[in-house]
């Protein structure tokens, strides 16, 4: 009976002799979060650098605004590997998005120019604008500290020309001139006071102000150039 019990000891040391099995939940610590490009950034292309990339080019809109630049290229990426693959300059994360600023070549530079005076403005969906933007303003002689919407239209008027209107917090339109970069004028009313108003304007870098009476305004270029 001992020896039958032995070999029964064995029998069992062998079934229960496998390895366990890990049932731990695997590590996701080190899983990057992929966001979602949204349409506020204005994102367009199939992928970037090339078709099915993960990052995508962006145009303008409110929150892209203030990074586009004809010199770069602004990519919207939605981790930060893809973003430090393009080489660029992240210069801003919205929604976990890595805004990403790729310095152009002289000849990208000047096809991207080419293909800007060629194609025709898409307009903003429910408006005649080509682009919506939120602008520095400020009234009653004060500086500029104010946010107000705009929206703007290029190749309005004379070839070269472009026109911004300004919604001031009184609910009334401003209307802004624009040649080439240069504010040369804006609209005027008896009805406000506006018609005897001197209008002028100072540039540093890529800014203007516009002031125009006891109003003021600031058009950076990127709001007429576009992206």
């Amino acid at each position: 009976m001992k020896m039958i019990a032995g070999w029964a000891v064995l029998a069992l040391a062998a079934c229960g002799g496998g390895e366990a099995q890990d049932t731990s939940e695997p590590d996701m610590s080190n899983v990057e979060e992929v966001a979602v490009i949204g349409d506020d950034l204005a994102p367009f292309g199939d992928g970037y650098p090339n078709a099915g990339d993960p990052c995508r080019r962006l145009g303008e809109s409110e929150k892209t605004a203030n990074w586009l630049d004809d010199s770069a290229t602004l990519v919207g990426c939605p981790t930060e590997a893809s973003a430090e693959a393009l080489g660029g300059e992240i210069v801003d994360n919205v929604g976990g998005v890595r805004i990403v600023s790729v310095p152009m070549s002289t000849d990208q530079r000047a096809a991207a120019q080419a293909e800007f005076v060629e194609s025709e403005d898409v307009l903003v969906p429910g408006t005649d604008y080509s682009a919506t933007t939120i602008m520095d303003c400020g009234f009653g002689g004060k500086p500029p500290t104010q946010s107000c919407n705009a929206g703007i239209k290029r190749n309005w008027g004379e070839k070269g020309e472009a026109l911004i209107e300004v919604m001031k917090p009184d609910g009334r339109k401003r209307a802004i001139f624009v040649k080439g970069l240069e504010p040369y004028g804006a609209d005027s009313a008896q009805a406000d006071g506006s018609a005897g108003w001197d209008f002028k304007t100072s540039r540093e870098g890529d800014r203007v102000t516009v002031k125009f009476g006891p109003e003021t305004y600031v058009i950076v270029d990127a709001m007429i150039e576009g992206g």
